[in-house]
């Protein structure tokens, strides 16, 4: 199974394999222990145990005294760190481009509005910048995940 996570030096892309009833991440194998504890086995055949807390999509995981912050990035969401591709959060149609190629934005400009699930979704800049490209137009079909626009 592959997961992305933010971190302070952008997404971090993780594999994580089934043993039988543990994960294998990196030659480290966690199991479920009891009360929300993992049971690790690290690589060199140490072994302790952590507990973890999902809230949202933000895993805590308290490991040896410290504090570890895991957020999932779900497939197709966008933010600051996407390093300017703008993606569709779900599948649906482009109703409107709001800007176009060489147009400057700030952050917060409305730049899309998608419709999905009978719902309207607007595609806002998470920063200033310069839009480099618009990959759809209105009446267009995207798929979650898509890249929608490119900003610099």
């Amino acid at each position: 199974m592959q997961h992305t996570f933010a971190s302070s030096d952008g997404p971090v892309e993780v594999t994580l394999t089934r043993d039988g009833e543990a994960f294998v991440l990196e030659g480290q194998t966690l199991a479920q222990h009891n009360r929300g504890r993992l049971h690790l086995t690290l690589r060199d055949g140490r072994t302790c145990l952590a507990h973890a807390a999902k809230v949202g999509d933000v895993w805590w995981i308290h490991l040896n005294g410290r504090t570890y912050k895991w957020e999932r990035i779900e497939p197709g969401s966008s933010g600051a760190e996407d390093e300017g591709g703008l993606v569709a959060p779900m599948p649906g149609k482009v109703l409107e481009v709001l800007v176009a190629q060489g147009d400057m934005v700030q952050a917060g400009t409305p730049l899309m509005v998608l419709e999905a699930m009978k719902m309207e979704h607007r595609i806002v800049a998470a920063a200033d910048g310069t839009v480099v490209a618009v990959h759809y137009e209105a009446g267009d079909q995207v798929a979650q995940g898509a890249v929608l626009l490119d900003l610099e």
